[in-house]
């Protein structure tokens, strides 16, 4: 019987790597007729129920399989996997700190395992995972990018560069490697603009296929003072973006509109009910704001202090939020969740939050939430951790939205008729917060924190509860990971670079400005 089930398993493996799932699928129960108890049948029950999106039979599988024998490794990176699909990111870890001991030879298992840490927020653990797949099986392009992407993350930038040229050498037409390369580079020629004009000439593709290329190539642009070509490209890659997006402001602007009418003063002073223990032990400090307006920079300097620890960017807050008001939806948001959350105790929520990312805690008092989306959910922050410290980060409108609009991450920053708007909406909701949050919401602005490094520094720490340290001013020496749009600006020192940038692209921004000025926002 069992070199008959290790026939079958063969068939199986040999299935799996032309995609014959239907086959595999068979083999697992051919298996597991003849032994119910087999860990490789549920093993392959598993990768044929994950091939055909079957998230729940797949976990279940694999669970089985690690059950019936704790040493399948691969069982258990396979079930971890599927716990990050279902956003279980803590279990996932658990997981896989128990078995990577065992991966040190299956460059396959150690791939999928340093996408699982770095999925869960932790490419610190992930780096030395992807290294050894890399040394284990070099030239595998799919571990040769993710050991680039992650090397980024942990800020060995010139190993992702190497890596990023290397394989662009093996595949000059890959825009996604064109794209992470000029994300980490500043250009000082043409040379790689050459090369990456010269894959659209050569691919000839709708521009929706484009789309990070014309990024990469504005962004060099840029790097080399041609701001008019740049802003040429940076428009072209937003709009295919937005096409293929399909995206509405109207959704956004609905949303800011209900948290608005949701969240107010009297509400928040209603009566919160009973809170989550792990909220009155640890002190949460959520920095938000409109991305690129100096969230990381506040993040790597206020993590520099001895008492506080970072947990980095999570989705963790909207999905309590989500969860707390009990709409089952495709929707990671809506202004339906937001209105039925607002009816619930906060209680919920709190604890929602910190059982999700408790997995990333260490022993320190304090912990950074850095997400600038967060800023929608002040509201629900000040109210479900009544000692949590919120820091809000504040730009120039115009450096805010042209920052905005040359990155590929923000729908509503694809086109300047969705953003001029959108900021327009953000910007009462800051209002809104204002008077609803008084003294808890902590504003620092951009300008001034380049301009005055130490002294706003003190003055931030002090309205936080923490001493100065000196440690806050050297935070480009911060080790920690960071994996965000800013990873490669925060390893360098404070600089004033970025302030009134978008004054060189004005002429193509005055729509923009005169919608923003209409709407009764300050420039000055």
């Amino acid at each position: 019987m069992r070199i008959d089930i290790d026939q079958i398993s063969a068939m199986a493996r040999k299935a799996s790597q032309s995609g014959d799932w239907a086959r595999v699928k068979a083999c697992a129960k051919q298996i597991l007729k003849r032994d119910r108890n087999s860990p490789e049948g549920h093993f392959l029950a598993g990768l044929a129920a994950k091939a055909s999106g079957l998230a729940s039979p797949a976990a279940k599988s694999f669970s089985r399989a690690l059950r019936l024998d704790g040493r399948r490794y691969d069982a258990a990176i396979e079930l971890a996997g599927q716990h990050i699909a279902s956003g279980r990111f803590g279990e996932a870890v658990d997981i896989l700190e128990r078995c990577v001991a065992q991966l040190d030879r299956s460059p396959r298992y150690l791939d999928m395992a340093g996408t699982i840490y770095t999925n869960a927020g932790l490419p610190d653990r992930g780096w030395p995972l992807y290294k050894r797949a890399n040394e284990l099986q070099p030239g595998v392009d799919s571990i040769e990018a993710n050991l680039a992407a992650c090397s980024v993350f942990v800020g060995e930038i010139d190993a992702a560069r190497a890596i990023y040229r290397r394989l662009l050498d093996k595949h000059p037409n890959h825009q996604r490697n064109h794209y992470a390369l000029s994300r980490i580079q500043t250009a000082s020629d043409s040379m790689h603009i050459e090369q990456m004009k010269k894959v659209l000439r050569t691919m000839n593709l709708h521009a929706e296929r484009n789309i990070f290329l014309y990024y990469a190539i504005g962004k060099e642009l840029e790097d080399i003072g041609q701001w008019d070509e740049a802003f040429k490209y940076y428009e072209m890659a937003g709009y295919a973006a937005a096409r293929v997006a399909g995206y509405e402001v109207t959704a956004d602007l609905r949303l800011i509109d209900t948290v608005v009418e949701n969240c107010g003063a009297d509400w928040l002073l209603s009566a919160p009910g009973p809170i989550s223990a792990d909220a009155s032990t640890k002190t949460p400090i959520f920095i938000v704001g409109l991305p690129r307006t100096g969230t990381t920079l506040v993040e790597r300097i206020v993590s520099c202090h001895s008492q506080v620890e970072s947990v980095g960017e999570t989705y963790f807050l909207q999905d309590s939020i989500r969860r707390a008001s009990g709409i089952q939806s495709s929707e990671s948001m809506s202004a339906a969740i937001v209105e039925a959350a607002a009816e619930k105790p906060t209680k919920a929520i709190a604890d929602g939050y910190m059982e999700a990312v408790r997995y990333k805690f260490g022993v320190k008092p304090w912990f950074i939430e850095k997400f600038p989306e967060n800023f929608l959910y002040l509201g629900f922050i000040a109210k479900a951790f009544p000692r949590a410290r919120i820091v809000c980060l504040k730009r120039h409108p115009m450096d805010a939205c042209f920052a905005m609009f040359k990155q590929s991450f923000f729908r509503y920053a694809y086109t300047l008729a969705d953003l001029g708007p959108y900021y327009v909406a953000h910007d009462r909701l800051r209002n809104h917060w204002r008077k609803v949050l008084k003294d808890r919401m902590i504003e620092v602005e951009y300008e001034s924190l380049v301009g005055d490094q130490e002294g706003q520094t003190r003055r931030l720490l002090a309205r936080l509860g923490l001493p100065f340290e000196k440690t806050c001013l050297e935070f480009h020496r911060n080790i920690t990971p960071s994996n965000t749009a800013s990873t490669v600006q925060v390893r360098e020192k404070m600089h004033s670079r970025s302030v009134h940038r978008w004054q060189h692209f004005a002429s193509h921004l005055e729509p923009l400005k005169s919608y923003l000025e209409q709407a009764g926002i300050s420039l000055g």
